[in-house]
């Protein structure tokens, strides 16, 4: 997919994503052995040390803490504050304002679990990725079948996996400011299938 048309990108509820999500959400885009897959390969990937942000975090991120510093920015205060994982959290919709409140270069690695297919402005939001990042550092993108159907992104409701992958694909490349991305697919007949895509910070020119 190499032209994202606004159309791609309407919802079935277009209603603020605060109301949908003042409810707290079951986690249920994850089951336990994808869950394991993930914490596996997301503390492989990102620093033992630094600041890491979780975005669009719930209540579970999806790695061991070590000696990180891992901030959580999402919409639901109750479940950023039982998140046992969050450092610090900060609420902030995406989809109504890309620009992320923090300054340039300050994190160490940042991830995205099971919410991609919610992004109303992916290109503004991975480029924010980008410029919150240090040059150099990672920032993971996972997903897999399950979603919120009413929220999800008409390119994601209509498409199959592996147009998912391509998409998330161009998110990374049309930003720019990314550097290869690297795949890793979790399949077992026990468990979701796993989505994992990673690559890391550009220098800024």
């Amino acid at each position: 997919m190499s032209k994202l048309l606004p159309e791609f990108f309407r919802r079935i509820d277009e209603r603020p994503d605060a109301l949908f999500y003042r409810t707290p959400r079951s986690n249920g885009h994850v089951d336990e052995e994808a869950a394991r897959f993930l914490a596996e390969w997301n503390d492989a990937a990102l620093p033992r040390e630094g600041h890491i942000l979780d975005l669009m975090a719930g209540p579970v991120t999806r790695i061991p803490t070590a000696s990180r510093h891992v901030v959580g920015l999402g919409i639901n205060p109750e479940e950023l504050h039982a998140n046992p994982t969050l450092t610090e959290s900060v609420v902030h919709d995406v989809n109504l304002e890309p620009r992320l409140p923090f300054d340039d270069a300050v994190f160490d690695g940042a991830l995205c679990s099971a919410a991609v297919q919610y992004l109303v402005h992916p290109l503004d939001t991975f480029c924010e990725v980008a410029r919150v990042l240090k040059p150099g550092a990672p920032f993971i993108v996972a997903f897999t079948t399950r979603m919120y159907a009413e929220k999800a992104v008409l390119a994601w409701r209509t498409s199959d996996d592996a147009a998912h992958e391509r998409l998330v694909r161009t998110y990374f490349k049309q930003c720019t400011a990314f550097g290869d991305v690297r795949v890793e697919r979790h399949e077992a007949e026990s468990s979701l299938p796993v989505w994992w895509l990673h690559a890391t910070a550009r220098e800024a020119t």
